[in-house]
C-alpha cells in the first residue's frame, strides 16, 4: 500500500457505519487489494462508488493505478468527491455521476469491479465486458448478500429480499454458464466472484 492517512480511512468507515452506507467488509477489501497487487492491475472501472471507500483503497495499492468510478446517488457522489480530495487522489480517481445502466464508455480497463445494484449485475456484466483489456477481469461483490443467498427462500420474510436473492442466484448461474469467462467464487467478505476473460 502507498502511504496514506489511516485516520482518514477510519473516518470514512465510521461515516459509512453511522449513515448505514454499505461499504466492502475488511476481508473483502483485503482480497480485492491483494488481487490487484498480484495481477498488476493498473486501470479499474468501478460500478457503484458509494462514498468512495473501495475506489480509494484500490487506488492506494500502487501510485500508477487509475480508477473510474460511477455513482447515481447524488449525496453519496458528493461525499465520495470530498473523501477522494481529502486523500489527494482526485488526479487518479475519476468520478462519474450517472446511472450505470445508461453509461457507455470507450475506455479499456484491466479490471471492472461490480458493486452497485445487485439486481443489475447481469446487465452490468454484459454491458462492460466490451471495456475489458485482453485477459481482463470482472470482480463482483456481495454474492452472499448477508447470508440470504444460502438461506431457504421460504424463510426469508421480505418479498423484496426474496426477489433480489433470486436475481443474485440467476447471476451466479449466468457466470457459471458463461463460456467467454472463467469464473471462480470465493467465500470472503460477503461473497466475491472473479471472472477472467478468456
Amino acid at each position: 500500500m502507498v502511504g496514506y492517512d489511516y485516520t482518514e480511512i477510519q473516518r470514512i468507515k465510521k461515516y459509512a457505519l453511522e449513515n448505514k452506507i454499505p461499504i466492502m467488509q475488511d476481508e473483502g477489501i483485503q482480497f480485492l487489494t491483494t488481487f490487484i497487487i498480484k495481477n498488476q492491475i493498473r486501470t479499474i472501472l468501478e460500478i457503484g462508488t458509494a462514498i468512495g471507500y473501495s475506489a480509494i483503497m484500490m487506488a492506494l495499492v500502487h501510485p500508477d493505478i487509475k480508477v473510474v468510478s460511477v455513482e447515481r446517488d447524488e449525496k453519496r457522489y458528493l461525499e465520495a468527491l470530498k473523501n477522494i480530495k481529502k486523500l489527494n487522489l482526485d488526479h487518479r480517481i475519476t468520478l462519474i455521476f450517472k446511472d450505470a445502466t445508461e453509461l457507455k464508455l470507450d475506455d479499456k480497463f484491466d479490471l471492472v469491479f461490480l458493486d452497485a445494484a445487485k439486481s443489475q449485475n447481469t446487465h452490468f456484466f454484459k454491458s462492460f465486458t466490451q471495456n475489458l483489456n485482453n485477459n481482463g477481469y470482472i470482480i463482483t461483490d456481495n454474492l452472499g448478500f448477508h447470508g440470504y443467498v444460502k438461506k431457504d427462500e421460504a424463510l426469508i420474510e421480505s418479498k423484496n429480499i426474496r426477489a433480489l436473492v433470486r436475481k443474485i442466484k440467476d447471476y451466479i448461474q449466468f457466470l457459471k454458464e458463461n463460456t467467454s469467462f472463467e469464473t471462480q467464487f470465493y467465500e470472503v467478505g460477503d461473497g466475491i466472484s472473479v471472472s477472467k476473460l478468456l
